[in-house]
């Protein structure tokens, strides 16, 4: 379990020096990191109430959302994947729709259409239906289930944060975010995600199965009269504050320079990359993955309670970043090498 430890001034003063926030007025951003990190205690004091056994789950979930970006979770049906999206939209006081993705799904059916009406003088015209996509945090459940067609149709929205439909744009809600499930591709009816979604999820988050314990509990709490049900902590305005607190963190240049070179080191044919990447991995990670962990570990240290991120936290969000920008060549999956076995050695290279 992560322990959570009380930012310092002087931790402000010393991270500034490096160049990397331009925000001179260190005490008003330790103040509000200070009360930031006592909300978010108690967001995941809440959401702990709803969901067992799954703190790194909830965790990754949390650093995805208090950095702008979106989630990806992975893990066969009944891990409570749905009920997390479910009770982090209530938890964090934001508009939650959810779809259900099916073969038969189309583009319409998430980013809306137009329809031709005819007024009392018999003028006819188009007027634009939103979709459910036109929410704060847009549930995708099992999105590989729908057609590549229907996948890419979230493309622009989880990008630019709009739809273009009959060439007219549409401002999406902010803030937005896609919390999307995927079951194992080895299951049947399920199609893989293209390259180029993939790369739009801030994290890849797997969801195993609860230990012991935390079942025993889960049984306990959820089969009898009543099971609990959970309560907003946050607001949408809240949330927004928070995330711009987390782009103006300090990042500390060794830090920074971890970041940089775990990801240079997962592309093969890059200086900073072995023997070992080069043979096993096909195609490594874009510059994204680089603003992607620099965000997310900005978003762990608050959420964790500290000021500035530190090794660890570039060490805890590694694989979740990595994990979906990368492909192991043919001849490393004959000879039994999975991803994960790779970034382990990536991470262990870090400090």
């Amino acid at each position: 379990m992560t322990t959570r430890t009380t930012p310092r001034p002087q931790d402000a003063q010393a991270a500034a020096t490096d160049g990397t926030t331009d925000d001179a007025n260190t005490e008003a951003i330790v103040a509000k990191a200070e009360q930031a990190g006592e909300r978010l205690a108690a967001v995941r004091a809440e959401i702990a109430r709803i969901i067992f056994g799954q703190e790194e789950v909830v965790e990754q979930a949390l650093v995805a959302i208090l950095a702008g970006g979106h989630a990806l979770l992975v893990g066969v049906p009944g891990l409570a994947k749905t009920l997390l999206a479910t009770t982090l939209g209530t938890v964090l006081g934001l508009d939650e729709k959810r779809i259900q993705f099916t073969p038969d799904l189309m583009p319409a059916d998430i980013l809306g259409s137009e329809v031709l009406e005819e007024d009392e003088h018999g003028k006819r015209h188009f007027r634009f239906i939103p979709g459910p996509i036109f929410c704060q945090l847009l549930m995708a459940d099992e999105i590989n289930r729908a057609s590549p067609r229907t996948q890419s149709a979230l493309l622009q929205a989880m990008q630019e944060r709009f739809v273009t439909i009959a060439g007219q744009r549409h401002d999406l809600p902010s803030p937005f975010h896609v919390l999307a499930t995927q079951n194992p591709l080895e299951q049947e009816g399920t199609y893989p995600l293209p390259e180029a979604q993939l790369d739009r999820f801030l994290l890849e988050i797997i969801v195993d199965y609860p230990d012991r314990a935390a079942e025993e509990a889960l049984l306990t709490a959820t089969t009898g009269a009543r099971t609990p049900t959970p309560q907003a902590v946050l607001n949408a305005r809240q949330l927004q504050q928070y995330q711009a607190l987390v782009r103006r963190m300090p990042v500390g240049e060794m830090v920074a320079r971890a970041i940089l070179d775990m990801v240079r080191a997962a592309r093969p044919g890059q200086p900073e990359a072995d023997a070992f990447i080069n043979e096993t991995i096909a195609w490594g990670p874009g510059p994204r993955a680089g603003q992607a962990l620099m965000l997310g570990v900005r978003a762990r240290a608050l959420l964790l309670g500290r000021l500035a991120p530190s090794l660890e936290d570039v060490r805890a969000l590694a694989a979740p970043v990595l994990r979906h920008r990368m492909a192991l060549t043919f001849s490393a999956r004959a000879d039994g090498i999975t991803l994960d076995d790779v970034l382990q050695r990536l991470t262990e290279r870090i400090g």
